[in-house]
């Protein structure tokens, strides 16, 4: 959410390790440095991270996991920022290529919530 109050939302590459998930700044292009999920981070450190799937074809799939905690920026050399690299490394092929340069974010998640298709109408 942005200093106005107003929630900003970004598409992230992510990794998760627990209830820890990590995301970095990579070199794709940007209209500037000063990234405003970074200062939204920096002024209001409560996040939440929607994941979702979506299949045209056959609803029975859909699904969706939101996380929602508390987010920090990390920079070298923090062990943290060498920890979210090497996450997303293992996960995108990528980043094993051109590792992130920019800073971390690392969220601790304290509440998971989510839904599936398949669950739906049971109970």
């Amino acid at each position: 959410m942005g200093a106005d109050g107003r929630p900003h939302l970004v598409p992230i590459a992510f990794a998760l390790d627990g209830d820890t998930l990590y995301t970095a700044v990579d070199h794709k292009p940007k209209r500037t440095t000063r990234l405003r999920r970074l200062e939204n981070v920096a002024a209001n450190p409560s996040v939440s991270v929607l994941a979702d799937h979506y299949d045209e074809g056959d609803w029975s799939a859909l699904w969706w996991v939101r996380a929602d905690g508390v987010a920090r920026t990390v920079a070298p050399p923090e062990p943290l920022k060498a920890r979210a690299v090497a996450l997303l490394e293992a996960r995108y092929e990528q980043y094993q290529r051109r590792p992130p340069s920019g800073p971390a974010i690392v969220v601790s998640i304290s509440r998971w919530s989510g839904w599936r298709a398949a669950d739906a109408g049971q109970g």
